[in-house]
């Protein structure tokens, strides 16, 4: 069958969801005739009980970043309601629960708490100014006479009436459109450390992840993939797989061949058994030290100019030295614990699906044309995500399962294994930077040029274009925007584009470009014979908070102290998805070349705050996974095909590599930031300057070369 291409499904999606702007979604579900005794719904998010118990209903996927608690504290701060009596539920897709700067219902960029800070509050204060007004109405005097505190309206004689009490009364009062929203000052929930709601059911296993979903008569599926994006297989003998016990069909797809059996290791087997011949077509060739020389080719024509400012032939020219360096980042996997899956059920001219999804809005206008039905008849259920990571932005595996169960007819859940998931394609974009600096006698930058090649996002995302100027933003975020004070400055950019899909990951360009200028910076500080922390400190000047947390994450770390014998620090600062973000690393390198981080000092400006347990756990997570990547990630190729399958050869940071992490979070009054993501970028800068410190060698190329250590 002839499927859409993948920016075709995309375009649909965005377009079945797209929302101007934000309306405080108030729905027929408050209707101001609910009957007496009924649940109190005066908005999408929230419901009342007679039984004094609230509900938030969440829009957003939780993937451990902890937004099935913060949506509901925003919540519950604006509602003042009692926080022991609160729980959460999963939201539908429903444009009520459009993200506000997405336009889309959807999860990712660490937006959903600084998305809905304000709407989330303005449905609880909105809640809370009807329930008071019921309850004044009851008692005959003014609501300026009554206050709210833990579930209850307070009259100042003393008498109260709970919430439950209140629903009927409540939900017969106007829905305020502009409510009144709390000071800061006077949060009681807000910016207060809180345990998160969804621990219980992760710990004794009632939570339901992706996989998790069970249907009756549903077959498993799994996948040979397509080896790269265009891929196609020639010829399929697929007796073998048919003879395995339990298999039912095989299925062949734009993007590979499903087996789908009645289990999950009835469908592996099938699969393994298939005899595929594939046509990799241009990209049959492949390799890794090509993709390298095509970036160089990039970053050596950038023509396209995101910054130029003063004039850099002067500035090289009266400059009392200029230097050069190349530096370069892998393409990464995505890696999620939870391997991408979909269980998917076409019922005539429905569809349901049970899936960890971060774009629930596009994928139910995706799915409505992939199963050429209208979206209203495609219904999502998110499930908890194990590991997101902008991975599951992507559609792909909601795409075949839906396809699957509409050729079998039956339920369908597609499991990837893990080699499937790590050569699936949607990588973290491979990069090369090219650096030129200058200094002045007194060792004072006079010119910083960049030039990166690499490929694009914004054309390989479906859903947006380069701009045009041609400049790609995800790949130039933290170079064009950084903050230091250099009179003479040029940011460019060169596409290339070697073949691989490409894709969000984890703080996208912030995490290859805050290592490129975060460690030459250090080189600019080496070059100048500077203190890395006083020579960034110098050049802050006309940016205060990164100033801020810069000279906290010093503060804290005891930079300057002495340190046990071998043991260096190394420091590094990004702002990302408005939040502001140091980090110092103490490291150490063994005879062999093995880098040892020993401890981790963290400093975040994230503005006002949500829950600061969440902050402090979600700098550590984003900590390990930069780190993992700092000493061990790349994806290479050869002969067209992905070297790597599992974590014995993608590995990631094991329990004995962890080190001690320290989060220290600056009070803020700034409008609030993002958290998922922004302690990703500085950790490996931050750990290949300690290396400097320690060795001398510069390490210019991730993952961290320990046989270059090894002979320093």
């Amino acid at each position: 069958m002839n499927a859409p291409t993948r920016r075709e499904f995309l375009q649909a999606g965005a377009a079945s969801s797209l929302v101007i702007g934000f309306a405080l979604p108030l729905t027929g579900r408050a209707a101001s005739a609910a009957p007496a005794g009924a649940a109190f719904t005066p908005n999408a998010w929230l419901r009342i009980t007679p039984d004094d118990r609230v509900t938030v209903l969440c829009g957003s996927s939780e993937m451990g970043q902890g937004v099935l608690t913060a949506i509901p504290m925003l919540m519950a701060e604006e509602l003042d309601a009692d926080w022991k009596k609160v729980s959460v539920e999963q939201a539908p897709v429903d444009k009520a629960y459009n993200n506000p700067i997405f336009g889309m219902q959807a999860t990712g960029g660490s937006t959903t708490v600084r998305a809905h800070w304000e709407p989330v509050r303005k449905a609880g204060a909105a809640a809370r100014q009807m329930l008071v007004a019921a309850a004044a109405a009851q008692w005959k005097v003014g609501p300026d006479e009554c206050r709210t505190e833990a579930g209850q309206v307070i009259h100042k004689s003393g008498k109260k009436l709970s919430y439950g009490q209140l629903v009927a009364a409540a939900a017969t009062q106007p829905v305020p459109t502009e409510p009144t929203l709390k000071d800061p000052k006077d949060f009681r929930i807000l910016g207060k450390p809180t345990k998160r709601l969804d621990t219980a059911a992760k710990i004794n296993g009632t939570a339901k992840f992706g996989i998790d979903a069970q249907l009756p008569g549903m077959l498993v599926a799994v996948m040979a993939r397509a080896p790269q994006p265009g891929a196609k297989a020639t010829a399929v003998n697929d007796a073998k797989a048919k003879a395995v016990k339990g298999v039912q069909q095989v299925i062949t797809l734009p993007t590979g061949v499903a087996v789908l059996a009645t289990g999950y290791w009835a469908a592996k087997q099938g699969r393994d058994a298939l005899e595929i011949t594939w046509d990799l077509g241009k990209l049959a060739g492949l390799n890794s030290a090509a993709v390298s020389d095509m970036l160089r080719d990039g970053a050596n024509n950038a023509d396209a100019v995101a910054k130029d400012v003063g004039n850099l032939k002067d500035a090289a020219a009266n400059s009392a030295s200029t230097f050069e360096a190349v530096y370069e980042a892998p393409y990464l996997a995505h890696a999620c614990m939870e391997p991408m899956n979909c269980t998917a059920w076409v019922r005539g001219d429905e569809v349901e699906i049970w899936a960890g999804t971060q774009s629930q809005g596009p994928v139910q206008g995706i799915l409505g044309q992939v199963a050429q039905v209208t979206p209203a008849k495609v219904k999502i259920n998110t499930m908890l995500l194990g590991g997101g990571f902008g991975r599951r932005f992507a559609p792909d595996f909601t795409i075949d399962a839906t396809l699957l169960s509409k050729i079998s007819g039956k339920p369908v859940k597609l499991i990837y294994t893990r080699e499937d998931d790590m050569a699936a394609g949607f990588y973290r974009p491979a990069s090369v930077a090219k650096f030129q600096g200058g200094l002045d006698a007194a060792g004072k930058p006079t010119l910083l040029r960049i030039d990166v090649g690499s490929p694009s996002i914004m054309e390989a995302s479906g859903f947006m274009k380069l701009p045009p100027d041609g400049v790609d933003t995800f790949a130039l975020e933290g170079i064009s925007d950084n903050p230091y004070d250099i009179p003479s400055s040029r940011i460019g950019y060169g596409r290339v584009e070697p073949g691989p899909q490409v894709w969000f990951w984890r703080s996208v360009g912030h995490s290859q470009n805050i290592f490129f200028i975060e460690s030459f910076i250090d080189e600019m500080a080496a070059q100048a014979k500077k203190d890395p922390f006083e020579f960034r400190r110098q050049l802050l000047g006309n940016a205060p908070r990164y100033k801020a947390v810069l000279e906290l994450a010093a503060q804290k770390a005891g930079w300057g102290t002495k340190l046990p014998a071998g043991v260096h620090r190394g420091i590094a600062v990004a702002q990302s998805f408005g939040s502001y973000v140091a980090e110092v690393a103490e490291v150490s390198v063994a005879p062999d070349g093995t880098p040892k981080v020993h401890r981790v000092v963290a400093a975040v400006d994230c503005g006002l705050t949500a829950n600061p347990l969440t902050i402090s756990r979600q700098i550590e997570g984003a900590i390990v996974y930069g780190l993992s990547a700092a000493l061990y990630g790349r994806i290479s190729f050869k002969d067209g095909r992905v070297e790597q399958g599992n974590f014995h050869n993608y590995q990631v940071l094991r329990m004995n590599e962890m080190p001690k992490v320290e989060v220290h979070i600056l009070a803020s009054t700034e409008k609030p930031g993002g958290i998922g993501e922004p302690g990703t970028p500085p950790i490996a800068p931050a750990v290949t300057n300690a290396i400097f410190a320690a060795t001398g060698k510069r390490i210019r190329t991730l993952p961290i070369d320990t046989e270059l250590l090894k002979r320093a």
